[in-house]
């Protein structure tokens, strides 16, 4: 049988990391991105300088702001232990479909059979490493209910639809998967690795994904981002 001396000391460590944990979720839910997301989904009204436009591209940018509102979630924020962030939250601040979602840079639209609130961009050629290509997956484009609002150009099924840098391929909306749990109006961002064979690798998979800071111009990294609403960079750098 264990000694008491052994059995308060796996007491006492069991006590501290309950507390650790407990401190780790207050933080996580209560301070930082997730408490301005939180105030802005409340009064959007009240922060609209945190806002960016949609169609901003910054200086010797590629890509632009696919759509309007407060970026409020960077590359790499962890909401869940062990699981980072693939990419960035733009929320619109409005009513379902009332925020246009527009292709961040040309290339070719898929939607699979099954998506009822996502797209993915086909980018033949990495503008950042042209010998690559990449994707650009965008999701919450359907109202709590699954009900789509995604243009009809896209259709359950469509494939390499070819698209112009600004062209509008639907609308911010909350669906989560969950008609009782909704999200708030907003729209997730990816860049996503290409298999090597012509596919997109799983979006799911944080180490499938690239940081879309020199994409868009500003420092969207969860790690180095500097506090308050992201801002266009003076210049873009390939890590």
């Amino acid at each position: 049988m264990m000694s008491k001396k052994v059995q308060r000391g796996l007491v006492i460590a069991f006590v501290v990391i309950l507390l650790a944990f407990a401190a780790w979720v207050a933080w996580t839910y209560l301070h930082g991105r997730n408490a301005n997301v939180w105030a802005f989904i409340k009064e959007p009204m009240a922060h609209k300088e945190w806002t960016t436009p949609a169609g901003l591209q910054c200086p010797n940018a590629p890509f632009i702001i696919p759509s309007g509102g407060f970026i409020g979630y960077y590359y790499g924020d962890v909401f869940k232990l062990g699981k980072k962030h693939q990419g960035i939250d733009i929320f619109g601040g409005v009513e379902v479909a009332h925020m246009p979602v527009y292709a961040p840079y040309d290339g070719f639209v898929s939607r699979e059979e099954g998506w009822k609130s996502s797209l993915i961009l086909r980018v033949p050629q990495d503008p950042l490493q042209p010998d690559r290509q990449i994707w650009v997956y965008m999701t919450h484009m359907a109202d709590r209910k699954g009900n789509g609002l995604i243009d009809k150009m896209f259709p359950p099924g469509a494939k390499d639809v070819p698209v112009t840098q600004g062209q509008v391929l639907g609308f911010q909306g909350d669906y989560s998967g969950n008609p009782k749990r909704p999200v708030g109006v907003h729209l997730h961002l990816s860049i996503v690795k290409d298999d090597g064979q012509g596919h997109y690798l799983n979006e799911s998979v944080f180490s499938n994904t690239l940081d879309p800071s020199p994409y868009f111009g500003m420092d969207l990294n969860a790690k180095t981002a500097p506090d308050g609403p992201p801002r266009c960079l003076l210049s873009v750098q390939i890590d």
